[in-house]
């Protein structure tokens, strides 16, 4: 009787030993709406000029999940080009007509295709990653990579584009003209772009790094 029971007790600890290990329960939420800026750079200098867009549409592939995966993956934005704030309403206005407006369309759309962590993170430290994301402006669509970050339920990306790869030419020369002395005569075709959003983390320990 007493190998009986040492036998069973062994079947019990090897099953118990293989059953996997219990979920995190880790749930990351995210609001319904994006913060997009750009920089683009003038002068032979390269000196940077910020903005936003302020017509956003964010639609995102889910509201919550176990990873940022599923959260961003498949989430898209449109945008209306007609909308920005520079902090200048007159070079808002030379922006939208002599830039914007010399495009096929008033908007920008964008998909998230992908998104990867680091293979490696520091305990105490931000996290972050790579993305790719689907950008379509003036009739062509471009895959741009990003690298973001994720600090303190901040999540933040940033990358670039050149404005050559969407057939813009034409545009940049547009308000290089516009903005000839301003300018003294030089606008860079590269934009930094970036997109910024909150990501709550809830019943976890933090453990929201899994792609």
């Amino acid at each position: 009787m007493k190998r009986i029971l040492l036998s069973l007790f062994a079947l019990a600890s090897i099953t118990y030993a293989a059953a996997p290990a219990a979920p995190s329960g880790c749930v990351l939420v995210q609001p319904d709406n994006i913060h997009v800026t750009w920089k683009a750079y003038k002068t032979p200098e390269k000196i940077g000029v910020g903005g936003q867009f302020t017509a956003v549409k964010y639609t995102p592939i889910s509201l919550e999940g176990k990873n940022f995966r599923e959260l961003f993956v498949g989430s898209k934005v449109n945008i209306d080009t007609r909308k920005i704030d520079t902090g200048n309403p007159g070079r808002d206005k030379k922006l939208v007509t002599f830039f914007f407006g010399m495009m096929q369309t008033n908007t920008i759309e964008a998909k998230i295709v992908d998104i990867k962590r680091s293979d490696t993170h520091e305990k105490g430290k931000p996290r972050t990653g790579s993305l790719r994301v689907e950008i379509t402006m003036n009739g062509k669509t471009q895959t741009v990579p990003m690298q973001y970050v994720y600090n303190k339920g901040k999540f933040d990306a940033t990358g670039t584009i050149d404005l050559l790869n969407f057939a813009a030419g034409g545009a940049l020369a547009s308000i290089n003209k516009a903005c000839y002395d301003l300018h003294k005569g030089k606008t860079w075709s590269d934009v930094t772009i970036g997109f910024s959003t909150t990501v709550e983390a809830t019943l976890c320990h933090t453990n929201i790094a899994k792609k």
